[in-house]
């Protein structure tokens, strides 16, 4: 495979199996990734990982700019060596962050002006050039155009600003980029208006081609963005399908900031590819385990006597070695073991989840597997 190749090994239905190559090796689909916001999945030392069946890990633009500062991992030799990861990474651009930074960030058609109030209040301006200068020397395999997300609910004609405000930057972010050992990802916004969505896709379409056209590299992926964003899951589900199929089937589809264990089967289900979330590490953190039966919180006095496995389905490190009884002691004595082991087994749950899912791609019987986690007591619970 060449470098962002993109390989349909198998289809069922509209669920897709891909293997995707990057240049710190390839990986396959669909995907389920760890964020490591601060090039650190919170508790989970790095080559865990790879325990924990993560493939990509994710970092973000905006927390790294901020510190330690882009100097410094450029330095390191990029977020892989600073971190010490080896495999394939991706970097947000910061946007969302900086969107919710709200009275304190100012946008405009050049770009964005924010104030670190979660830092040390300094003052910073990014363009979509800029974003990309930065993501490109922090190194990671993928990087996402600088784009506008607005939030759930709001007026369509906010909605339609920020989705051409989204894809001009992505005319830009295209132009600037030229890192020829990084994906570029293009992001679809329009809110919760199928309209407004196709017409993102299809003037991102219209920029790829054009900066092919002439001799550019365009984009190699596409991100789904402004899903999940406070929104009921039926409301999410009425366009993400249609908006999903609508993209050219030889490029990864991302859709951002989406772990709810029964969105992603779903979400599977109308072609989406790859994921991300914070939800295994936070709820880990809070005392609450993923199960095949449903979420679990471990601080209940019911696990104080249960010297059995967090899921007795489960094969994680975690479940082969601890208790409930165990992990709930850690919780309750705020033992910051506790936080860790949760996580990893959260992180497991959700590869494991996408690993079982490319299993019934591959034997096309997606409609099965689909129709079975839709039936048990897990999928009530998410």
């Amino acid at each position: 495979m060449s470098l962002f190749d993109l390989t349909i090994d198998a289809q069922s239905g509209h669920a897709r199996a891909t293997t995707y190559q990057t240049a710190h090796g390839s990986f396959t689909t669909p995907l389920f990734m760890p964020v490591g916001t601060h090039a650190t999945v919170k508790g989970i030392m790095p080559d865990m990982l790879k325990q924990l069946q993560s493939q990509v890990v994710l970092a973000n633009t905006y927390h790294l700019y901020m510190r330690p500062g882009v100097d410094v991992v450029e330095e390191a030799g990029g977020v892989q060596k600073f971190m010490h990861y080896d495999g394939p990474m991706l970097t947000d651009s910061g946007g969302f962050q900086l969107f919710s930074l709200d009275h304190m960030m100012k946008v405009d058609g050049d770009g964005v002006s924010f104030q670190a109030r979660d830092y040390d209040g300094s003052r910073h301006r990014w363009t979509p050039e800029a974003n990309m200068r930065i993501q490109e020397r922090l190194g990671a395999d993928i990087a996402m155009q600088l784009d506008q997300c607005i939030g759930y609910p709001a007026e369509k004609s906010a909605v339609a600003a920020s989705t051409k405000l989204s894809w001009e930057w992505a005319r830009r972010c295209c132009d600037a980029h030229v890192r020829p050992d990084q994906a570029l990802f293009g992001i679809v916004q329009g809110g919760m208006h199928l309209d407004l969505r196709l017409e993102s896709v299809n003037r991102l379409a219209t920029i790829d081609k054009e900066s092919r056209n002439q001799g550019g590299r365009g984009f190699q992926g596409w991100g789904i963005g402004g899903y999940s964003v406070g929104e009921p899951h039926d409301v999410m589900f009425a366009t993400l399908g249609q908006v999903a199929r609508s993209l050219p089937d030889h490029m990864p589809r991302y859709l951002m900031g989406v772990g709810n264990p029964t969105t992603l089967v779903r979400a599977v289900r109308e072609g989406v590819d790859m994921f991300d979330c914070v939800l295994p590490t936070r709820t880990g953190r809070m005392g609450t385990a993923f199960s095949s039966t449903g979420r679990m919180n471990l601080r209940n006095a019911r696990y104080t006597h249960d010297f059995t496995p967090l899921d007795h389905e489960c094969t994680c490190p975690v479940c082969t070695q601890f208790t409930r009884a165990y992990i709930r002691h850690l919780v309750k004595q705020g033992e910051m073991l506790g936080g860790i082991l949760l996580s990893m087994h959260n992180i497991y749950f959700l590869t494991d989840l996408m690993r079982r899912a490319r299993e019934a791609i591959l034997a096309d019987a997606y409609e099965e597997f689909y129709a079975a986690w839709m039936a048990s007591p897990a999928a009530k619970d998410y």
